[in-house]
C-alpha cells in the first residue's frame, strides 16, 4: 500500500474524519488575497494576522524547506439544531465548537501523534500546527481536497458540511497531492443571507469587524453599538452563516469525535449565573474550554449585552452591580444594558 494511503488510514484511526496532501506550493493566490485583505483594515483588532502576514501567506514563507502539507480536519457536528435557542432570551447561545473540551488540545494531540506515526514510517522533519500559528488552513485543506472555501470564507466539505476542525503537517517529504477541491456553492447565498450583522460585503469576502465571531470572542473593547442588538443573545461566537449551509444535511454527529460533545453546563447557561462570576468562578466554569481564553471581563461584557437584548426586567438586579465594575468596558456595557431593560 502506499505511504499516502496508509497515511490517511492512520489519520482515521486518529479520529480525523478527512486527510489530504497538497505541495507547499499549492496556494499560489492566497498571499495576495491576504495582502488586499489586510489592507481593507477587515481583520480589525487582530493584529497578529498583519505582523506574521509573511509568514501566513505561504508554507515556504514560514518553514522554507516543506515540500507538502497534510490537511487534516476533525469533524464536530452538532446533534442538536445550533439555532434552537435563538428565542430563548435568558439564556446564552454559545458557539457549537466552544461548547466541548478545547479543540486545540484534542487535535494537536492526533497530529502530533500522527507526526511521530510519519517519521517511524517514512523519516524526513515536518511541524504540526493548528489554529495559533500563522498558517492559512482553509485554503490548503480545499488544496489537499478536503472541500472549499465556501462563501462565508470557511471550509465547506461534502461529507462534513461546515462543522470541521481543520489542522496541516508541514513535511520535506514529497508526497503524492490528492486533486483541489472544488467549489459547488452555485448560486446559493445562504450563508450571506443568515449572517446578522451584515458581515459579508461580497460572496467570499468577510468584513470580521462586522462578524458577532469577532466581536465577542477576538475584540477586546467596548461592543459597537450599532451592532448590540444584532447580537441577540449570543455570548460567544456565532453558527448562524456555518449552520445556513446546505450541506450540513451530509454531516453526521455519528462522526464527531465524543470529544466535543457540548457541556450540560454550556449548552444553554442562564445570563444571570454567568452576570454573577468573578475571575475565579469564570475560570473554574470554563476550564478546559476555548472560552478561557477570552477572560471574564469579556464574557460578562457579551452577557450584559444579551441581557439588554433579552426584556427581561428579572435581569436588572443581575446587571445592577455591574455598572460599579472593576473593568471600564464591563461598567460601560452595564449602563447599555440597564438603559435597555429599565427604559419605558
Amino acid at each position: 500500500m502506499p505511504f499516502e494511503s496508509r497515511l490517511k488510514a492512520k489519520a482515521a484511526d486518529l479520529g480525523f474524519t478527512a486527510c489530504g496532501i497538497a505541495r507547499a506550493d499549492a496556494t499560489p493566490h492566497a498571499a495576495e488575497r491576504l495582502r488586499a485583505w489586510l489592507a481593507e483594515g477587515a481583520h480589525g483588532d487582530m493584529l497578529w494576522m498583519e505582523s506574521r502576514a509573511h509568514h501566513r501567506e505561504s508554507p515556504a514563507g514560514l518553514w522554507p524547506e516543506a515540500r507538502s502539507v497534510i490537511a487534516l480536519g476533525m469533524s464536530y457536528a452538532p446533534r442538536e439544531d445550533p439555532m434552537r435557542l435563538a428565542a430563548e432570551s435568558t439564556r446564552g447561545r454559545i458557539s457549537v465548537y466552544a461548547q466541548g473540551q478545547d479543540y486545540h488540545d484534542i487535535v494537536k494531540k492526533a497530529l502530533k501523534a500522527l507526526a511521530r506515526w510519519m517519521v517511524a514510517e517514512a523519516g524526513g522533519d515536518l511541524k504540526v500546527f493548528v489554529d495559533t500559528a500563522p498558517v492559512m488552513e482553509k485554503p490548503l485543506a480545499e488544496a489537499a481536497g478536503l472541500g472549499w472555501q465556501g462563501k462565508h470564507t470557511n471550509l465547506v466539505s461534502r461529507s462534513d458540511g461546515s462543522w470541521l476542525f481543520l489542522g496541516a503537517i508541514y513535511t520535506t517529504l514529497a508526497l503524492e497531492p490528492d486533486e483541489a477541491g472544488r467549489d459547488t456553492c452555485g448560486s446559493c447565498d445562504a450563508c450571506q443571507r443568515a449572517c446578522p450583522t451584515g458581515a459579508f460585503p461580497a460572496p467570499y469576502r468577510l468584513d470580521a469587524r462586522r462578524c458577532i465571531s469577532y466581536l465577542t470572542i477576538e475584540h477586546a473593547g467596548p461592543i459597537p453599538e450599532e451592532f448590540c442588538e444584532a447580537i441577540g443573545n449570543r455570548i460567544y461566537g456565532c453558527d448562524d452563516c456555518l449552520a445556513a449551509c446546505p450541506w450540513n444535511k451530509f454531516a453526521q454527529a455519528a462522526r464527531a469525535n465524543m470529544a466535543f460533545a457540548p457541556r450540560a453546563e454550556l449548552v444553554a447557561p442562564h445570563l444571570d449565573e454567568l452576570l454573577g462570576l468573578d475571575d475565579a468562578g469564570f475560570r473554574q466554569v470554563f476550564a478546559g474550554s476555548p472560552i478561557k481564553r477570552i477572560g471574564r471581563d469579556r464574557m460578562v461584557r457579551n452577557c450584559l449585552i444579551a441581557a439588554g437584548n433579552s426584556g427581561d426586567t428579572g435581569l436588572v438586579e443581575a446587571v445592577r452591580p455591574l455598572l460599579d465594575d472593576a473593568n471600564a468596558v464591563v461598567r460601560e456595557m452595564a449602563v447599555w444594558a440597564m438603559g435597555r431593560l429599565t427604559k419605558p
